[in-house]
Formats: structure tokens, sequence, C-alpha cells
């Protein structure tokens, strides 16, 4: 059986429901577990149950401080080898990534995998069209980023899951491998001009002051959400890789599409 743990999140969701349309059986864990999933909370050991499980999704446990990401995850690799699991598969980042404020929780974790004596499949994903979006700020004039003209290998999240439920329903085929799963590069710019306004670039420092005064932050999210600003501004996030079209075998979802429509549904007059 295939478990996909942190169902009800948004990549999870989608991975769950790509297995379903491919008629390939799986189950999902969550803290809050909806009807016929399986409750599963990294916090509290005695929830991990991952007995019947052969193929683990671990798509990571994020949002918090790295220590508690890498404990979540060992506790979670910790049972998986007690519970008889075979082979784990974990939504990793891109190997552009490394400058980012969160990657070494990612990086630690592919050593905690390998380390663990499962079989694993490790998918290095690129940041979310659907996340580059939110990170521009819409004004009276337009938008504003503090991304410059650097660019983006952005790629839509569907696409992601749909690479997730390729693995997972024929893990031993993937066995070993990294897959670095990134879209074709946009910019700020581009995605201005698609959505037929301007774009104006403000710096670092200013984006992060902007980032610590908003009190609906969490401690560790400024540096985080800056290290994003930065490192695509200075160019670390543009690689490109055929990884993922050549496990979906089709044309990758347009991510200038993805970006432009949910920052146009972002817009303050369409809401």
């Amino acid at each position: 059986m295939i478990m996909v743990t942190g169902a009800n999140g948004q990549l999870a969701s989608l991975t769950l429901q790509e297995l379903g349309e491919r008629k390939v059986p799986a189950l999902g864990g969550s803290r809050s577990p909806a009807e016929g999933q399986r409750r599963l909370d990294f916090d509290d050991p005695a929830t991990l149950d991952l007995t019947g499980v052969s193929t683990l999704v671990l798509v990571s446990a994020g949002y918090a401080e790295d220590d508690q990401v890498i404990a979540r995850h060992q506790a979670v690799l910790d049972a998986a080898v007690r519970d008889g699991v075979t082979h784990v598969v974990y939504t990793s980042l891109t190997g552009g990534g490394d400058h980012l404020g969160f990657a070494l929780a990612h990086r630690a974790t592919e050593h905690l995998i390998k380390a663990s004596g499962l079989d694993w499949t490790i998918l290095r994903n690129g940041l979310y069209a659907e996340l580059f979006a939110t990170l521009l700020i819409w004004t009276p004039d337009g938008l504003e980023s503090a991304f410059g003209d650097g660019a983006l290998s952005a790629v839509a999240r569907a696409d992601l899951a749909a690479a997730a439920a390729v693995v997972a329903g024929n893990p031993t085929a993937h066995a070993g491998k990294i897959y670095d799963l990134v879209g074709e590069p946009i910019t700020a710019p581009d995605i201005a001009e698609s959505l037929g306004v301007t774009h104006r670039s403000i710096g670092l420092g200013e984006y992060r002051d902007r980032l610590l005064a908003d009190d609906t932050l969490l401690p560790f999210q400024p540096p985080m959400v800056a290290s994003i600003a930065s490192s695509v501004r200075h160019g670390f996030l543009s690689n490109t890789t055929p990884d993922l079209v050549q496990l979906l075998g089709r044309p990758l979802t347009d991510p200038l599409t993805v970006t432009t429509d949910t920052a146009a549904a972002m817009r303050p007059d369409a809401r």
C-alpha cells in the first residue's frame, strides 16, 4: 500500500488525486485526518503507525525551524523502518535551491533517508508557480517585487503531484534516483506583461523591512522568503532539466499561465 503524508496539504492532496485517477490504491496520512485517512502527527510518535505501508510518499513537513522539521522527518523514517516500509519517496528541494533559507532541512533529510536502509527516490521539486504569484505585491500602479529581472524555473504544483504519483506507482523503477523537477524560467516582468500592468523592482532591504513588519509571519519566515527573492534576483533558481518532462511523458503545464492566473485572482479589485 502507498501512503502519502500531509494528506490535507495542497501537494499531497493532488498526489492522492493523481493516484486515484491512475487507479493506484493509496492512503492519506494527516494530523487532522479526513474520513478514510490515517492519523499521522509527526510531533506525536504514538500516532506514527505505518503498518501495511510498502511505499511512503514523505511530503516535507516544513513551516517550522530546521531542528523541528528534521526531528519530524527522523521520527517518520524511524517508524517506517520499524513497520516494514520498503521504499520512501521524498519531496525535496531543487538542486538550484541550496542558497535558500529552508534548504538545510531538505538536504539533512536526504542524508537521513540514504542512511535509513530503505529504498528511496528523491524528488527535488522546484518552487511552485503558484508561490511565485503570491510573492508579487499588487499596488495601484501594477506589481512590485524584489525579484528584479531574475528568472525562476517555476513549476505547476499539479505537475509535481503527477510526478510523485508516477514514482509511487512504480517505485522499483526509480529506486536510488534523484530527480530535479523544475519548469521553464519566467520573470516578474514577464508576469506583469502577461497581465498588462507595469512591474516595479524594489530593493532587498526594503523588502526585508516589509517582511519584518508583517505580524502575520512566523519568526523564521521573513529570512526564508527574503532568501527566495535574493536567489531569484541573482540567478540561482533559473536551472532547467528534462527530468520532469521525462517522468510525466508529456509537456509541462505552462508556468507563466499558472502564475499569471494566480496573480490575477489575487488582484485586489478581483476579490
